[in-house]
């Protein structure tokens, strides 16, 4: 999983062109361990190989989210708002797209999470399931909360500089 965050970080560094706004997005990842592990305590699963599976899954379901709101912030930042004002306008804009696939998803994997599969592996995969919905609402709501605090606090010194 650290492999993954850090090929992640690496191709976010690479397209964005600079080191603080990919960890800004990567502060999305903590929401869903939260997420995942009450979604397995509440459902009374166990950590097993699937659920760790699905915990790896996540991390590419759940970072195109803040990339997709953080790359709206930086292009409205630079037709020339401010970075408060570019953020309001990203998390209205980005909002629906967001909650949309993250509900489209979560809808595609309640039959997992619950069990229901017909060739008898569905308590196989219940763990991803479970992981899976639950680091995928938890990471969702907060991304589009904590994600905006974490880049505007991280790009204030940034500005200063710049306006300087």
């Amino acid at each position: 999983m650290l492999a993954a965050v850090g090929i992640v970080y690496f191709v976010l560094v690479v397209t964005f062109g600079g080191a603080l706004a990919p960890l800004t997005i990567l502060f999305s990842l903590p929401f869903t361990i939260i997420g995942s592990l009450v979604a397995l305590w509440i459902s009374n699963e166990p950590i097993k190989v699937s659920a760790m599976i699905g915990a790896l899954m996540l991390i590419g379901i759940v970072v195109p989210y803040a990339i997709v709101l953080i790359d709206r912030v930086i292009h409205q930042e630079k037709e020339g708002l401010s970075p408060r004002e570019a953020l309001l306008e990203a998390g209205s804009t980005c909002l629906r797209p967001i909650l949309m696939t993250a509900l489209a998803t979560i809808g595609a994997l309640i039959p997992l999470a619950l069990g229901v599969e017909d060739g008898g592996g569905g308590l196989i995969y219940k763990g991803l399931g479970v992981t899976v919905i639950g680091g995928l609402i938890s990471s969702t709501l907060l991304t589009l909360v904590i994600v905006p605090i974490i880049y505007e606090t991280f790009m204030k010194p940034r500005k200063r500089k710049v306006k300087r």
